[in-house]
């Protein structure tokens, strides 16, 4: 995926929104799993709408492809109350570059998202994932020029969803 800088150190973790970090959480841990069966990460978005989460996958011939076809979902996700975007990468560390799931997320209206990771290392045929996500630091919010979700635009949202529902996509 492609090249995402934190240029500020960071002192201290941010408050993290709960809904905001149930949803970043939630993408890293199935990206592990799916890691950890054998699987590619195919990148991909989790909206949480209510009580409802709505994925979907973001292929492209290049990370910039996928990350502007997240944006795109996100962006225009009127009645979503935050999302997380996850893909297959590395940070740079104190101990150089390692390999990451990565999860960028945000709330509507907010400036700034926010990106956590979880570390992992291949050694020879196995796969070790670090015990707990780390703050990476802030990310582009896909969801800035988005207000807060009504009720009625939930309801618009999901029935939407419901329409356009392809297989392949999943909720949870």
């Amino acid at each position: 995926m492609a090249d995402r800088t934190v240029e500020e150190e960071i002192n201290e973790v941010p408050e993290i929104d709960e809904t905001l970090e149930s949803v970043l959480v939630y993408t890293l841990e199935e990206a592990r799993e799916k890691m950890a069966e054998g699987g590619d990460v195919v990148p991909f978005t989790a909206l949480v709408v209510k009580e409802n989460l709505f994925i979907e996958t973001h292929p492209g011939d290049s990370a910039e492809a996928c990350f502007a076809a997240a944006r795109h979902t996100v962006e225009n996700a009127r009645g979503a109350g935050a999302y997380a975007f996850c893909y297959d990468g590395y940070v740079d560390t104190d101990a150089g570059q390692q390999d990451a799931i990565i999860a960028e997320g945000g709330l509507p209206g907010e400036e700034d998202g926010v990106a956590v990771a979880l570390l992992y290392t291949i050694e020879g045929d196995v796969l070790k994932f670090e015990g707990e996500p780390a703050y990476v630091g802030p990310a582009p919010n896909f969801m800035a020029k988005l207000t807060q979700p009504t009720d009625e635009d939930a309801a618009a949202f999901e029935a939407a969803a419901e329409e356009n529902f392809v297989e392949g996509d999943e909720e949870a």
